[in-house]
């Protein structure tokens, strides 16, 4: 292990662990995220048991608890000196024994019919989306341009808001040591899980949470990613000063959004608040969450793509501080450039 513990923590997690069902507790959530019923009915035991179980191992630091709306989530715990007693356990343990291979096969079982039940609901919605990504430039052109524009890190937490289906966790998660990905959208969030942990990143997770109020401490973060966020929300100035306050000093903010355009279906059909952002009133917002504007890009389809065609426009911002990050290319001190 290579954080170092106290003689008291390193006790107390001894102790937490050093129970038959705890250990294949810590087995089943170092391979992905588990609610309560769904390890009462891996273990066969009763919920009160399994509760009774989580809350010591919660206690001494081995796993983490978080909510997502009624549903509690479990998974090892994933930094600190306990976390690194966590995964040893694990790794010590046999994966031939038995009752492991039993845990193992009735945990896929659940996972995948978790999964079947997100991707119904993701068919439900695709051809709407499939609609939204046909107006505007290739999504690959996009996300290029974002991994362009906020660099090759390495970032130690990127929080990703309004996460959606996962796919801007999985876009940068060779870039990032943690990353997180916050949505209001349970059934969003349930498919996103089930994408990450079929694409087995570990190190990328999703969380349930209000864009204005969230759960990170101040300074806590150094890369923020809004993708197609903004325009979903009554009041994106909170959400971004929401941002800055997260983003540690030398922190960066990437937003991806469109810029103003005039297809009031979008708004009638699929609940766009505002029909596009204002390059001016993203730069206020930017500015008065404390940021500095560090770049835009404007991605506008080619002539040939007809008139109702999207441009996709990126904002990238920097907050002040010691250390700055790895990044994108340099701009000139206060200089916004338009490519």
């Amino acid at each position: 292990m290579s954080a170092k513990m106290t003689s008291a923590q390193l006790l107390s997690g001894l102790k937490a662990a050093g129970e038959s069902t705890r250990l294949r507790l810590l087995a089943l959530l170092a391979a992905g995220e588990l609610n309560v019923k769904d390890l009462t009915r891996i273990l066969g035991q009763s919920q009160p048991r399994i509760s009774r179980h989580l809350k010591l191992l919660t206690e001494a630091g081995l796993i983490e608890r978080f909510r997502e709306g009624a549903w509690v989530f479990f998974r090892l715990a994933g930094s600190g000196a306990p976390a690194s007693l966590a995964r040893a356990i694990v790794n010590s343990l046999d994966a031939s024994d038995p009752d492991l291979e039993r845990d193992h096969a009735r945990a896929e079982n659940v996972m995948r019919e978790r999964a079947e039940a997100a991707q119904e609901y993701f068919k439900e919605h695709a051809a709407e989306w499939d609609v939204i990504r046909g107006l505007h430039v290739a999504e690959d052109e996009v996300e290029q341009a974002m991994l362009d524009e906020l660099g090759p890190g390495p970032f130690e937490c990127l929080v990703d808001l309004g996460t959606g289906t996962g796919r801007i966790l999985q876009l940068f998660a060779g870039r990032a040591k943690r990353a997180v990905g916050v949505d209001l959208n349970r059934d969003m969030l349930a498919y996103a899980r089930t994408k990450l942990e079929a694409a087995q990143l570990d190190h990328c997770q999703v969380r349930y949470g209000d864009l204005y109020s969230l759960n990170f401490a101040d300074g806590e973060v150094d890369a923020v990613v809004l993708h197609q966020v903004l325009h979903f929300l009554d009041d994106p100035a909170s959400a971004l000063r929401e941002s800055g306050r997260i983003l540690k000093p030398g922190g960066k903010l990437l937003v991806a959004d469109f810029a103003p355009h005039e297809l009031e279906f979008l708004r009638e059909t699929h609940a766009h608040r505002r029909l596009g952002l204002e390059p001016g009133q993203v730069a206020g917002w930017i500015a008065a969450s404390g940021l500095k504007l560090a770049a835009r890009r404007d991605m506008t389809p080619g002539m040939s793509s007809g008139e109702d065609k999207l441009t996709v426009s990126l904002w990238l911002a920097e907050k002040a501080g010691f250390g700055r990050l790895t990044g994108g290319r340099q701009k000139g001190e206060g200089q916004e450039a338009a490519h």
